[in-house]
């Protein structure tokens, strides 16, 4: 039985403007399982937002417990947020947030300053994660030397070197064009598929449908929560239809009449 990873109960957020008191959130009652891959959608507004900043310990709510790994981190100071975000939680953020001076391997290093481990240690498992999204060629090259898919990559390997109980991604194709958009997603269905848990936070509908389950806010509540039956896989995204393992020309001909040209490169 998959362990519960995540458990908010009630959970409320108010803000306080002057003599106003706005409830972001109202009362959020949710559960999240270990290798789940769950959306988080909603209009300006919903409360996704708020809800996306409690689950990755950067605000503490109003009212109501969260449970992150079995410890209630609800009434935690700064400090102890700041640790548990460092081993607990690996971010991808819309905007990329590389430090553009230092390269792709010192970006992904980074968090692993705050572990004790040795430098060649550090390193050693930068290039692993580099690896791992495809990126081993780049790892010295810094962020203005690399496309905006590139440099998404990047900020995922970034995620995951920490080996985090969560990914959370905050719009993470929100500045990417389509093609690029389905790479980005192939490398969260990847991850998944290892075993890691994702926290997906946005407003496209497609981008939506890759995930196994997509749960909307509105009005800071939960509308609504289901299991997604019709999952988009990346693969499906580029051509509508899954092609078969060891596609060869003839079958990429025959896919040209319905999806337009495509090239072995694609089918890797």
């Amino acid at each position: 039985m998959s362990t519960k990873i995540i458990e908010t109960i009630d959970l409320n957020k108010t803000y306080v403007m002057g003599a106003e008191k706005v409830e972001a959130l109202k009362t959020i009652t949710l559960d999240v399982y270990s290798n789940e891959y769950v959306a988080l959608m909603g209009p300006s507004g919903s409360g996704k937002s708020t809800l996306m900043n409690l689950i990755g310990c950067l605000d503490t709510p109003t009212r109501g417990d969260y449970i992150l790994n079995g410890v209630n981190v609800s009434s935690m100071s700064d400090g102890e947020l700041a640790e548990v975000r460092n081993k607990e939680i690996g971010f991808v953020f819309q905007t990329f947030n590389l430090l553009p001076r230092i390269s792709s391997l010192d970006n992904v290093a980074l968090p692993l300053v705050y572990t004790g481990w040795s430098k060649k240690k550090r390193e050693d498992r930068a290039m692993e994660v580099l690896e791992i999204v495809g990126l081993g060629d780049r790892v010295h090259h810094k962020p203005n030397e690399l496309s905006g898919g590139q440099r998404q990559r990047v900020a995922i390997a970034r995620a995951l070197v920490n080996n985090p109980a969560i990914i959370l991604a905050d719009e993470p194709t929100g500045n990417l064009d389509t093609k690029t958009s389905i790479e980005i997603m192939r490398i969260f269905e990847n991850i998944n598929a290892n075993g890691n848990t994702i926290i997906l936070v946005t407003h496209e509908p497609d981008i939506s449908e890759h995930a196994h389950r997509i749960v909307r806010l509105r009005d800071g509540l939960v509308e609504t929560d289901k299991k997604n039956l019709n999952i988009i896989r990346a693969d499906q995204s580029t051509y509508g239809f899954d092609l078969p393992e060891g596609a060869n020309n003839e079958d990429m001909a025959a896919a040209k009449d319905y999806v337009g040209d495509i090239t072995e490169d694609d089918l890797i």
